[in-house]
């Protein structure tokens, strides 16, 4: 599968009229791409919306490359944002959640994407007495953190789909 996600890469770096180099490393479930350019920019895009668009399509050709037997999904990071993004993300989720059980009051978070809230479930599902929710529709799904028994909603969490 290796193979087949570098000539992805190559094609569609290649179309995108993008110079730079990329390390495909392969995990126990899925494969890390780290993509090293000097228009990482351009890839990222606003909120990391185009790299999780370039993710989608990479997974997608590589599916169907490779057929459902032996695929392993592909993550993009470029310039290591995703990992500083993910990093910002943990940090933000254990702050968010001393401020819900300091002030017992619950908290909306911003709408994110399903990576972004998976992070911040897994983080705050690791808090003690705290709970959290994912709610809204589309580019408006956010989530929101309350303390335990002020739960509204049935189990709403993202399931961890990215």
């Amino acid at each position: 599968m290796e193979e087949q996600l570098g000539e992805v890469l190559d094609n569609l770096l290649g179309m995108l009229l993008l110079e730079g180099s990329y390390e495909i490393e392969e995990n126990q479930d899925s494969f890390s791409v780290s993509i090293e350019t000097k228009d990482a920019g351009r890839l990222i895009g606003a909120r990391g919306e185009s790299l999780d668009s370039l993710q989608l399509l990479i997974n997608q050709i590589v599916s169907r490359k490779i057929g459902e037997e032996g695929f392993k999904r592909v993550i993009l990071d470029v310039e290591g944002w995703r990992k500083q993004k993910e990093d910002e993300l943990l940090k933000s989720a254990q702050s968010w959640g001393k401020q819900v059980l300091e002030t017992g009051e619950e908290m909306e978070i911003e709408p994110q994407s399903p990576w972004q809230r998976r992070i911040v479930h897994m983080t705050i599902s690791e808090i003690e007495g705290l709970v959290s929710e994912s709610v809204g529709e589309g580019r408006d799904r956010h989530i929101v953190i309350k303390v335990k028994g002020q739960e509204s909603l049935p189990n709403n969490n993202d399931s961890g789909e990215a």
